[in-house]
């Protein structure tokens, strides 16, 4: 697979500084039922990286001795490493609200269909991905029959109560574009797909994240295989907006992959750019647990474009 890393090394972004931790985001492994051709992480069906059960241990250990609020779970399909439910009832057991990014047709696999009720239960943040509300649109970016089964798991959602008001049950959403374009307007996307799902299907929920695919992996491949890459490089650059910068999520969040190690965001991660805050070339969670991090230099790449042109982009969705 052609590979966008050497083309990112080297920038002139902005430098940045964390602020205070409160995320911390922990990729379980890259286990999919599903190879989107947006996927910045290559997950799919025949991927064996797993968190094990030491390093899950230690996310524990971490959330409780450095006092993070907000457990971030992805993948993959997160739900699919065996230690998920384990860790979910730990955390919630200390007090962290758990979000967990799924995608919705995991719900519709054999052994799968009990987690609408284990979510609830533990009140999850449901982050369902949904890169269209058009059946076409999600089947050619995903693969035939995908829309359905995404629609399925969203009603099994909304029947435990998701997105529903007064539940307290959060439900939201996930739209990627499938070309080297910009998101559109986050909100006015967000009333189309809440009046087209509801009006075709009855699915409520609360929120669209509208979030720019990145030039790496996955992705930065099919730019490379069709000179696509320097024009979507001049757009991410040429869209630049000094004021997301403050609100960027690699200030607040870290990521931690599935053997521990740590990075500044889940983009860097897939970048093998390991946070840069400590004193150890790679660095593992385990030494972060004393290991202050407000104010540390992040690390950087021409990638991080992605995250500051237009409305921006973060895990939660646009920025402005």
């Amino acid at each position: 697979m052609l590979d966008t890393r050497p083309l990112l090394l080297e920038t002139d972004f902005p430098a940045l500084r964390r602020d205070s931790l409160t995320t911390l985001q922990v990729n379980l492994g890259y286990l999919c039922n599903l190879s989107c051709t947006h996927c910045h992480v290559n997950a799919g069906p025949t991927r064996t990286e797993l968190m094990d059960k030491d390093n899950i241990d230690l996310v524990l250990t971490y959330l409780q001795q450095r006092d993070i609020r907000l457990l971030d779970l992805t993948g993959g399909s997160p739900e699919m490493n065996p230690h998920f439910k384990y860790l979910v009832t730990a955390a919630r057991a200390l007090g962290v609200t758990v979000l967990d990014r799924c995608n919705p047709t995991i719900l519709m696999e054999p052994g799968f269909d009990d987690l609408p009720a284990f979510y609830a239960a533990n009140k999850i943040i449901v982050v369902a991905s949904m890169p269209c509300y058009s059946e076409q649109n999600v089947d050619r970016q995903r693969g035939k029959g995908v829309y359905a089964d995404s629609i399925a798991g969203l009603q099994l959602l909304n029947a435990v109560g998701y997105g529903k008001p007064g539940t307290g049950l959060e439900l939201n959403l996930v739209y990627n574009p499938d070309e080297p374009v910009l998101p559109p307007g986050q909100q006015g996307l967000e009333a189309d797909y809440k009046r087209e799902l509801m009006r075709d299907h009855g699915i409520v929920f609360n929120q669209l994240f509208a979030i720019a695919n990145m030039p790496i992996s996955r992705f930065g491949a099919r730019l490379l295989a069709k000179n696509q890459y320097t024009e979507y490089m001049a757009l991410l650059r040429g869209a630049f907006v000094a004021s997301n910068l403050a609100t960027v999520m690699c200030r607040s969040l870290v990521s931690v992959d599935y053997e521990g190690f740590v990075y500044d965001c889940d983009f860097n991660q897939m970048l093998d750019l390991p946070l840069i805050s400590s004193d150890k070339p790679k660095p593992h969670l385990r030494d972060l647990l004393t290991l202050d991090l407000t104010a540390a230099p992040i690390a950087i790449g021409e990638h991080c474009y992605g995250c500051t042109a237009g409305q921006g982009s973060s895990c939660g969705g646009a920025l402005n």
